[in-house]
């Protein structure tokens, strides 16, 4: 906690409904989220049982310094990933982290299973167990409205409200978390273990206040940050025109996952660009909490609701690069309003846009190859058929038939069921992000702790590449450097767009500003201590880096950086996993 030197942890038991609350000295030196959050996932998981059982762990943390600084935004949940059966790691904006702060709560760890559908209701002095039953089954809309109405006569700080939609009720293994309006804990699937647990919605609300001791000093550092963040290039395109910016130079490249990989390029890709977006559906831009950039890029279209009478409503779905490959050019979608649509019907039911994407387009590539049949899929599923891919979302979240059921468990899970492995693009159990760049992105994945490209940027290091030689342990030293410095960024909790806004000079100075003296050594000690924990977690959970195989189809369609070598692939992964030998011992 700020000016303290303790870590305040809420223990919630949705069994028993019994709380408690430690402050702790002895986890300060992980900093804040994702090495405290890491630390007490460390401590209170059972590797013995799986992800869904009542007795796993849920941890939330925000960061040593969230909100009080632009951009320190976000809020880390970590669980065992049903998706993966092993780290499950998420991260979202909006209010959460603001209100978790202004209620005196630094992490929260939830265990258990409620004997009915619950939501929690905490506030700076107050927690109590709601019956959700009313809720169960509602969307993410709904139940937001249901659960301000409920405590309006409570409410006297900030809220935040999140919750599951029917897809982690039905536990999808990749059902996503909304945060307040916008924002998601989107990968992995903490969806499906909230929803295992009848955890329908979290409220939090805070209203205190922590003055600032050396406002001077304080407000300095601040409006150096305020400034790097509004008034120079570096984060410009993200309010700009936002991540979609990224779609047509990475098509030029040849790097965007289209048609389930069966290509690089999509020729419809200045149909689907930032641009277009901007111009056909962009209405306004929202920020989270506490970020002055405004980077959440909301479109509209206008749906018909009535058969007869030209009755219509106005939908306004955030989008972003993610969401249009994954539910775009990776199914051959050519309109953004058809992409907008798409995004909706996803959101709604409460599921990560890009494993729902990745695992349509391997079960329509599964479908024309005849290994699975219509009756499998319901809907003949076809590239570019958006309405077909409307209906099927909705029979993945309702798990409608075995085929959805299968398909619900990830892409991994179903091609091990049905066949068609070799296009199943998923790395290490997750389905692809929308990179395909090099072996940055691809091997940067497999040893991710969470499987993700936003773990260590492999992309990055593709696109800063100057030729198209590699070197296998220059590589991945390059991967094991960003994987062990995000872990640093991300014990701030910051949205890793203001990475280069954060150099580690002003990460000192904003500590220093708050009364905390803190070394560059000693950043890089916390760095180290958090992956190691990380690498314990997916230890004591049975991952084997030297066992992960890559898709066949990742060698066969050429990368940005041409087509790749299968075998340098494996000696990239083989060079990192001698390097973190020594690193699970960091203390």
């Amino acid at each position: 906690m700020l000016y303290q030197n303790t870590i305040r942890v809420l223990y919630i038991d949705m069994k028993t409904q019994k709380i408690r609350i430690e402050d702790r000295e002895d986890l300060k030196k992980y900093m804040g989220g994702v090495g405290v959050a890491s630390k007490l996932l460390e401590e209170n998981i059972h590797p013995e049982l799986p992800p869904l059982d009542p007795a796993q762990p849920v941890v939330f943390a925000i960061g040593a310094l969230s909100t009080i600084y632009p951009v320190l935004t976000k809020t880390v949940a970590m669980f065992i990933s049903p998706l993966t059966g092993e780290l499950g790691e998420s991260y979202a904006g909006g209010r959460m982290a603001m209100c978790m702060f202004l209620a005196g709560i630094d992490a929260i760890v939830i265990h258990g299973k409620a004997d009915r559908p619950t939501y929690l209701a905490i506030s700076s002095n107050d927690i109590q167990f709601k019956d959700a039953r009313t809720l169960w089954n509602n969307n993410k809309d709904s139940v937001g409205r249901l659960i301000r109405d409920d405590n309006k006569r409570a409410h006297g700080g900030k809220r935040s409200i999140i919750r599951i939609g029917t897809a982690g009720e039905n536990q999808v293994s990749f059902a996503c978390v909304t945060v307040d309006r916008y924002r998601h804990f989107g990968r992995l699937g903490l969806g499906a273990v909230l929803g295992s647990k009848y955890l329908k919605a979290i409220s939090i609300v805070g209203d205190r206040s922590v003055p600032i001791q050396n406002f001077k000093r304080y407000f300095k550092a601040y409006q150096d940050l305020y400034k790097k963040c509004v008034t120079t290039e570096l984060m410009a395109k993200y309010h700009d025109i936002g991540t979609p910016v990224n779609i047509e130079p990475l098509n030029a490249a040849g790097g965007l996952p289209t048609l389930n990989l069966r290509q690089n390029r999509f020729e419809h890709a200045n149909k689907v660009s930032g641009e277009a977006f901007s111009y056909l559906h962009l209405v306004r831009k929202v920020a989270c909490t506490g970020c002055p950039v405004g980077c959440i890029h909301i479109g509209q279209f206008k749906r018909e609701f009535a058969s007869h009478g030209h009755e219509y409503e106005t939908i306004s779905v955030a989008y972003d690069y993610e969401l249009i490959y994954a539910l775009g050019t990776f199914l051959g979608i050519k309109k953004p309003r058809e992409i907008l649509e798409l995004i909706e019907e996803v959101e709604i039911l409460g599921m990560d846009a890009m494993s729902t994407g990745v695992v349509l387009g391997w079960a329509t590539e599964a479908l024309e190859n005849g290994i699975i049949t219509q009756d499998d899929t319901i809907v003949p599923l076809k590239f570019g058929s958006y309405e077909e891919y409307l209906e099927a979302v909705k029979y993945l979240a309702a798990g409608k038939n075995k085929f959805y059921k299968s398909l619900g468990q990830g892409v991994k899970y179903a091609s091990e069921a049905y066949g068609g492995q070799d296009y199943a693009m998923h790395i290490a159990g997750n389905e692809m992000a929308g990179y395909h760049t090099g072996y940055g992105s691809l091997v940067g994945s497999a040893v991710a702790a969470r499987h993700s490209h936003l773990c260590n940027g492999g992309y990055a290091i593709d696109q800063g590449l100057t030729d198209n030689n590699v070197d296998p342990d220059e590589m991945a030293q390059a991967l094991l450097n960003e994987e062990i410095e995000r872990c640093m960024l991300n014990s701030l909790v910051m949205c890793l767009f203001a990475r280069k806004v954060y150099d580690r000079e002003t990460i000192i100075s904003a500590f220093a500003a708050v009364g905390e003296d803190i070394t560059d050594d000693e950043l890089t000690a916390t760095a180290r201590r958090i992956y190691a924990t990380k690498l314990r977690v997916k230890k004591a959970l049975g991952f084997k880096l030297q066992s992960v195989r890559f898709p066949k189809r990742f060698f066969e369609t050429p990368s940005m950086r041409g087509v790749l070598d299968e075998n340098m692939a494996y000696e990239i992964l083989k060079k990192y996993h001698e390097k973190i030998s020594d690193l699970e011992t960091a203390e």
